[in-house]
């Protein structure tokens, strides 16, 4: 019997010090976390005060970083799914255009998408950053399995910011995003990317393999033949720049053990510098368009 290749040994810095391997897939060509915690086991991972994005507390740096750039990047995120909303001709006006944030956190896309005029929903399981936000969108968030009742053809656009890597039953869930986007809609997924210059600077440091809750490690190749096995099409990769920063930051404190975000901040943008030239940013925006 073969022995599997072990891309790297990487430790879960954030809860529990647990060591896992990542194997590549032959077959999609991304990295798997291995072993895989079960479904039930899964959310005892993201039991964490330090688990940011289920929370809109700012305590220390890193949260105050993470909500800045989350502030900016919220404008960012709206420009891009109005732009796309503005070019198809589905429907004459905005106020027709559906969207579903899957993974929303604590809702503040939804509500900076809402208050523009679009009909938003979101699925959360998480129960308290769901509650959050459902006070800010009008009870608009849901719990995963609502995703199997949504009717055929809801969507207009579906997004996925930093999210795709957790769920697990991967190709499951693309089509089931098949089926809830009308003809012609877009599928936005935002994904760390483990071919960037600062994944290889930190190598098993790298905080955005953030093991296990990331299930999945992704390159451009991998979104491509994933979401192509279900006739979908990347049209289109963006970069995110400030993502570079503070995936940076919080590398360098695992791999020295302390503060040092100016070494950080250093090699995030060298990330970036480089990035323009290799396209591999640390993180990257696929818009993929259903046929």
């Amino acid at each position: 019997m073969d022995k599997k290749f072990i891309f790297l040994n990487v430790k879960d810095h954030s809860v529990s010090g647990e060591r896992f391997e990542l194997i590549p897939n032959s077959e999609y060509d991304f990295l798997e976390t291995t072993p895989q915690p079960s479904l039930d086991k899964l959310p005892e991972y993201y039991i964490s005060e330090d688990y940011i994005s289920h929370t809109d507390s700012k305590r220390n740096l890193f949260e105050k970083a993470y909500h800045l750039v989350r502030s900016i990047s919220l404008k960012k995120k709206l420009n891009l799914i109005n732009a796309f909303a503005f070019r198809e001709s589905q429907c004459k006006t905005l106020e027709e255009k559906t969207l579903l944030d899957v993974g929303c956190g604590t809702g503040d896309f939804l509500e900076i998408a809402k208050k523009n005029n679009w009909q938003v929903s979101g699925i959360e399981p998480n129960n308290q950053a769901r509650e959050i936000a459902n006070k800010k969108t009008n009870n608009s968030v849901f719990e995963t399995d609502k995703l199997l009742i949504f009717d055929a053809n809801s969507f207009d656009v579906i997004t996925l910011w930093h999210v795709l890597e957790h769920l697990p039953n991967l190709e499951d869930h693309v089509s089931i995003f098949k089926k809830l986007l009308k003809p012609n809609g877009a599928l936005i997924i935002a994904v760390p990317n483990y071919k960037s210059y600062d994944a290889k600077y930190y190598k098993q440091f790298w905080a955005a393999y953030d093991v296990p809750r990331h299930l999945w490690h992704f390159n451009q190749a991998s979104i491509s033949k994933l979401v192509s096995k279900q006739s979908f099409k990347v049209e289109k990769v963006k970069p995110m720049w400030f993502d570079s920063f503070y995936v940076s930051m919080l590398s360098e404190k695992y791999k020295s053990g302390k503060m040092n975000p100016i070494k950080g901040i250093w090699i995030g943008l060298l990330s970036n510098i480089k990035a323009i030239y290799s396209k591999e940013a640390s993180s990257l925006i696929y818009i993929i368009k259903n046929s």
